[in-house]
């Protein structure tokens, strides 16, 4: 994401509350919270800070970007913005070390193509002369969004190659390779180069096989966004061969009524094209995106309307007068509205985390946890925290398949995010994005201390607290959760309250009224009603559980949880196919406890109940 100005601001006072970041804060966490802006910078360093997630030691992160495995060393390589793009390697999906030290970026604006800013970009692993080779988008000027005039020549798309195993890029001594957006159109942007394979297109092309190719996202004043497709015309990368806007949606309209995957917007960024099959990455699988939108203003039930949406798309190519990508399902990547700026990479089964963990090829997946629904709220005590946004966990994305499902309308709903794969005897086998968390991260997650909550049956409405809670904010609770089939369409309400104590609780349930997961923030915070900026709104995404056919009998498919609590940062995944990640940010340090929740009429059954807690350090080389 490039904000409203596309310059990504970070704490100019960096440098100076650095040194502040290690110490002990003085902040009573038994009392009441004071107006947290009115303390000393960095005092709330780490009073939110995750400890299993990606980000710098100190200061803004931004949008991930630059990720590769590199091939001489297997690791894989994770980059970010960060006072340009810094970057760390992992082994093991789980442990990170910073390529600089410090954190500091491996490339910065400042040459004659980036003089005032370096966006996003794409590693070839093996570019010019065999090494990992970084097309980004060179900034020099701005502002630059969706909604104003563009200045032509503000984004053009340079090269860098490392000498140094990915600390740093190297500028090449020349112009950008792509100098400008296409010839007469009135763009919107033109940036976020994300560079890719694909047999397919090698096949409607007419392309030597192993082509590369480059996807840059924007849009077109008046018309709407689009994603711009250019080729590899030479061996040393050097020219690129534009093939049209291959994938084009009318302005601000939707995929279907906007139900299950927003709108398209105004303006596309960070486009990743790869293909999947039910294992994970196969060239030969099918083409999937993961995209932003900006500026959808379309309503959306249950999701709160925000400019922002970070999605998932599948569908075919066609080749006539030019190649085309003509979208046939769609859906949420993350439903956060803080959640933004995916950007994944192949992990081969030769990395050292695939070889260790014996993992087939796949695609990895980070999202951007921004501040707070984008900055857009004023008076967060950023000063006092000295450090802004994180990098979700990493995600496994592939063909989900979701077997023996009655074949009813609500399997049956057109222009959804699913699609019936095989029909028989009144069953459907649907398919959908599968999104998981990385399985090396979920074994790291789950490796300490655990509890099991006995299973139960719930009928009245009220919480019913957990035999065993968590003494920290550092855990990981999954659950199964089953309803009966009175449930469709009732307003039956079954979860968890989480971050729970007399004065503080954050409500996470199932909602059939609209098919939708809830996070209930309203009371996530005491902090929220002292200090501006900390935002309470809640949060929602839908997901349909489905009518099975199992032994027989007809019931409603099992809610099949996974949370994760890593201090302020809170991400839930449902069967498989759904992902919703915010910021809960609780202030007493006894709001540690857990326990049902139940409201409506009908009985809820919980199994399955586990909690892990205490996390793992994913920087175990930071002092």
């Amino acid at each position: 994401m490039k904000l409203s100005s596309a310059i990504f601001v970070f704490l100019a006072d960096r440098a100076a509350c650095a040194v502040f970041s290690r110490e002990v804060s003085s902040v009573d966490y038994n009392s009441a919270p004071p107006n947290l802006s009115t303390l000393a910078n960095a005092t709330l360093f780490n009073t939110w800070r995750p400890r299993a997630h990606i980000l710098p030691p100190s200061g803004k992160i931004g949008d991930p970007c630059m990720h590769y495995t590199d091939p001489k060393t297997g690791l894989f390589h994770v980059g970010f913005l960060h006072d340009g793009i810094a970057g760390a390697t992992t082994d093991d999906l789980a442990t990170y070390t910073d390529l600089m030290p410090d954190g500091r970026p491996s490339i910065v604006a400042g040459g004659k193509n980036d003089p005032l800013a370096v966006f996003d970009g794409s590693v070839i692993p093996n570019g010019i002369d065999g090494l990992p080779t970084l097309l980004y988008t060179s900034v020099s000027y701005l502002p630059i969004h969706w909604s104003i005039p563009y200045t032509r020549g503000s984004e053009t798309q340079s090269l860098a190659v490392t000498y140094d195993g990915g600390r740093n890029f190297t500028k090449l001594s020349q112009g950008p390779v792509i100098p400008s957006p296409p010839f007469a159109l009135n763009v919107t942007a033109f940036r976020d180069p994300y560079a890719f394979q694909n047999p397919a297109l090698d096949s409607a092309l007419n392309s030597t096989q192993g082509t590369w190719y480059i996807a840059i996202s924007g849009g077109v004043h008046n018309i709407g966004p689009c994603q711009f497709l250019y080729r590899q015309h030479d061996a040393g990368f050097q020219y690129w061969e534009y093939l049209g806007q291959w994938w084009q949606e009318p302005v601000n309209t939707t995929w279907g009524n906007g139900d299950w995957a927003g709108g398209w917007g105004f303006n596309f960024e960070v486009g990743n094209v790869f293909s999947l099959n039910e294992d994970g990455y196969s060239e030969d699988g099918e083409l999937f995106m993961t995209l932003g939108t900006e500026g959808s203003e379309a309503p959306v039930t249950p999701r709160v309307t925000s400019i922002h949406g970070m999605l998932w798309v599948t569908g075919n190519i066609t080749k006539g007068d030019s190649v085309a990508f003509t979208p046939t399902m769609a859906g949420f990547l993350d439903w956060g509205l803080s959640s933004y700026a995916a950007a994944g990479k192949i992990l081969p089964a030769t990395s050292k985390a695939s070889a260790k963990s014996g993992a087939p090829d796949r695609f990895i997946s980070y999202v951007w946890l921004t501040g707070d629904q984008f900055e857009l709220a004023t008076g967060f005590p950023k000063a006092q925290q000295n450090w802004t946004g994180t990098l979700l966990l990493p995600r496994e994305l592939k063909v989900e398949t979701l077997p023996n499902v009655v074949d009813n309308e609500l399997a049956r709903e057109p222009l959804s995010s699913w699609r019936v794969s095989r029909e028989e005897s009144g069953q459907v086998d649907l398919q959908t994005m599968g999104i998981s968390i990385a399985r090396e991260t979920y074994d790291a997650l789950t490796s300490g201390s655990s509890s099991v909550e006995a299973g139960r049956t719930l009928s009245e409405a009220g919480d019913v607290a957990f035999e065993t809670s968590p003494s920290s904010k550092f855990f990981v609770l999954t659950a199964n959760i089953s309803f009966p089939s009175s449930a469709r369409g009732s307003d039956l309400q079954s979860g968890f309250k989480i971050l729970s104590s007399e004065l503080e609780s954050t409500s996470i349930y199932y909602q059939f009224s609209n098919e939708s997961i809830i996070i209930d923030r309203s009371n996530t915070s005491a902090a929220a009603k002292t200090t501006d900026g900390i935002s309470s709104d809640n949060e929602a995404g839908r997901l349909r559980l489905f009518d099975i056919a199992q032994n027989g009998a007809e019931n409603i498919e099992i809610l099949e949880l996974t949370i994760v609590v890593d201090s302020g940062v809170l991400e839930i995944y449902a069967n498989g196919r759904f992902a919703l990640s915010t910021w809960a940010r609780s202030w007493y340090a006894n709001s540690t406890d857990i326990s049902f929740f139940h409201n409506g009429v009908g009985e809820v059954t919980f199994g399955n109940v586990t909690v892990f807690e205490g996390l793992y350090n994913a920087w175990p080389q930071r002092k």
